[in-house]
């Protein structure tokens, strides 16, 4: 089946999906630590591609499996070293029949392990299921009459349910020969901890100013409010995308101006943006808020380090930020908030708790937390 059939959960709207991508701009540590590998006769069965979201993870995944189904099966592990078959970059014509078929969805030795479209509910799955795995496994039974390399790639490991996890671990235990398996992860430390240790790992960075500049104009993103998109986005181009698509400025600037009435909430203010991401239709603003709200705790946490941002995402964040996170104790704070409330919310949407709620939880937490900063503060002077 063609790939582009169905909606995909692994493709930005907006945004050329990570196989329609040739170029991968600022990752080139990454895509040289893979080579390297292989010239030395290491070409692991399962590899974790790490990183925030949306820098380049699963477009690195696909340059892979693309450069190794086109590669010769003549360039062996063991001989990989001396190959004239090898190059120095994971770069692959577009013309090559493998880039082909892959940019159409029919490369039969390559398998996409992702989140399913529910054909009766017409949305897609909040997990990958264990039947999901199941046809994995099928499908390198099936493809090992062929012979040769086969790919698979997993976007993202993260998605897995605890039945799926248990599933792809027992195949990272007894690999099929000849399977290169390519896990992408946003958040490796909720994966299985014996699935990490059974993979090689390529940890990718956020994007330089520099190589972001260069991404988002390859995006299609105009000057105009670029900065400060950047800003926000914090090396991803995959989150600048998201909120260039979804007004996500506008609505920063909406969570800074609420969080400004710190630490004393301003709760009709609150309630009201709470209330915003309830009824039927409203799943994308409750993502993007909860995203947003993600980037303003990591931001208020770095600015108790580092110092207030630069650039502000949003009008007032700065002195915002300096107030409410003005040393290395507050950061701390920030940050271990910011990490509870992430997993807080991942759990909320896993048990389909009423968005309005947990946003508005999400918001308590934070009026919370800044409240007894303030009376530390007020302590010690």
């Amino acid at each position: 089946m063609n790939e582009a059939a169905t909606p995909e959960s692994d493709r930005i709207e907006g945004a050329p999906h990570p196989r329609e991508t040739l170029q991968l701009i600022g990752q080139q540590a990454a895509e040289t630590g893979f080579l390297t590998a292989m010239k030395g006769g290491r070409l692991h069965h399962g590899w974790l591609l790490t990183g925030p979201r949306g820098i380049g993870k699963a477009t690195l995944a696909w340059r892979i499996a693309r450069y190794l189904l086109a590669l010769p099966e003549a360039a062996l592990p063991g001989l990989l070293d001396e190959s004239p078959l090898l190059h120095e970059t994971l770069d692959v014509s577009p013309d090559n029949p493998v880039a082909r078929r892959i940019l159409a969805g029919s490369e039969p030795r390559l398998f996409v392990l992702r989140r399913a479209w529910d054909s009766e509910r017409k949305r897609l799955r909040t997990s990958i299921s264990v039947d999901d795995v199941r046809r994995l496994k099928s499908f390198f039974h099936l493809s090992a009459a062929d012979g040769g390399r086969r790919v698979a790639i997993v976007d993202s490991a993260d998605e897995m349910n605890t039945s799926a996890a248990n599933a792809l671990l027992k195949m990272l235990e007894e690999p099929p020969a000849g399977v290169i398996l390519l896990l992408v992860s946003h958040q490796p430390s909720g994966l299985l901890p014996t699935i990490r240790s059974r993979c090689r790992q390529l940890h990718l960075a956020p994007l330089s100013a520099s190589d972001m500049a260069q991404a988002m104009a390859a995006a299609g993103i105009e000057k105009s409010g670029s900065a400060a998109l950047a800003a926000l986005a914090g090396g991803s181009v995959g989150a600048a995308i998201r909120l260039k698509n979804l007004d996500g400025l506008h609505a920063y600037a909406a969570i800074v101006a609420l969080f400004s009435t710190l630490p004393r909430l301003d709760r009709p203010q609150a309630l009201k943006l709470a209330e915003s991401v309830s009824g039927r239709g409203q799943e994308p603003r409750f993502d993007l808020l909860t995203m947003l709200m993600d980037m303003f705790l990591a931001r208020l946490a770095r600015s108790g380090v580092m110092g207030p941002p630069e650039l502000e995402a949003a009008p007032g964040e700065a002195a915002l930020m300096a107030r409410l996170s003005p040393d290395a104790v507050a950061a701390r704070c920030w940050a271990d908030l910011h990490q509870g409330l992430g997993a807080r919310s991942r759990h909320g949407k896993a048990v389909n708790i009423d968005p309005a709620a947990l946003l508005l939880d999400m918001i308590l937490k934070i009026d919370e937390s800044a409240s007894q900063l303030a009376k530390r503060l007020e302590s010690s002077s």
